[in-house]
């Protein structure tokens, strides 16, 4: 992936007016919202079904344990040539369902498993040298690189958990994050895809009705619209159609459907 724009520790989006933005406070606020909504939560809820197909909401947190554990691995053993942290299977997305299924428990079982993790992890991180790749799904990444990767699951599940609940999670500036990895790792999506990676210049309304900018501004395809519509797109979880993005020049379009924010 291309994506080294966190080499000083500090997310910098490309926006008009910005302050540095500290990747790691962000990613606690995020934790902690989502563990402030699964406080509230009985155990009768916890096993109903998420919108992550074949997985109930104590799966997900489940998930979000064990990918938080894999970070408290990784950092511990940084400058391993191993290029993954997961273990073999015939995809990640098959290797999370794996680990998930051997490892199901009580939902307050899961839940301290997480809190427990979701705190270890970012204290490693916090005390990575931040030029030092750290094994992960699909390549090394940098580690607020992959701080910036985990505050995107734990929103992307946010969202899982709470939209068949019908709890409020609106969008925050918290997203900036999101939406730069997403654009950042849209030549490993290409990729995937099959395809040449193209320079794309996406302009993207925040919830709080500013604009950010990412990508060179003379790239001759873009993406316009909502953030909270392009880093659901790159989530998997807003068809490009029914995002109401703004697509423009020969490889807008291709950029938005190969959208991604995870890799695998």
């Amino acid at each position: 992936m291309t994506l080294d724009a966190h080499e000083d520790g500090i997310l910098k989006p490309v926006r008009r007016t910005v302050l540095p933005v500290d990747v790691l406070a962000d990613l606690v606020a995020e934790q902690d919202r989502l563990e402030a909504i699964l406080l509230g939560l009985d155990d009768a809820v916890w096993e109903t079904e998420s919108a992550a197909p074949g997985w109930t909401i104590t799966d997900v947190v489940l998930h979000l344990a064990q990918t938080e554990e894999a970070v408290v691995g990784t950092a511990t053993r940084a400058g391993s040539s191993s290029s993954s942290a997961f273990p073999p299977a015939r995809t990640i997305d098959d290797a999370m369902d794996e680990l998930v299924r051997a490892e199901r428990a009580a939902p307050r079982v899961v839940f301290e498993r997480w809190r427990t993790a979701r705190r270890a992890a970012v204290e490693r991180l916090g005390a990575a040298d931040p030029k030092v790749p750290l094994r992960w799904a699909a390549a090394p990444l940098k580690p607020m690189t992959l701080a910036t990767t985990r505050l995107a699951e734990h929103w992307a599940h946010g969202l899982d958990i709470t939209e068949p609940l019908g709890i409020p999670f609106p969008d925050t500036d918290r997203l900036r994050h999101v939406a730069w990895l997403g654009h950042g790792s849209l030549p490993y999506a290409f990729g995937l895809a099959g395809q040449q990676p193209r320079d794309v210049y996406c302009e993207l309304v925040a919830p709080d009705g500013s604009t950010w900018r990412y990508g060179p501004g003379d790239a001759d395809s873009t993406i316009t619209g909502a953030a909270g519509a392009f880093c659901r797109v790159g989530a998997q979880r807003l068809a490009p159609d029914d995002a109401g993005l703004t697509t423009s020049g020969p490889y807008g379009d291709a950029a938005l459907r190969v959208l991604r924010n995870y890799a695998g």
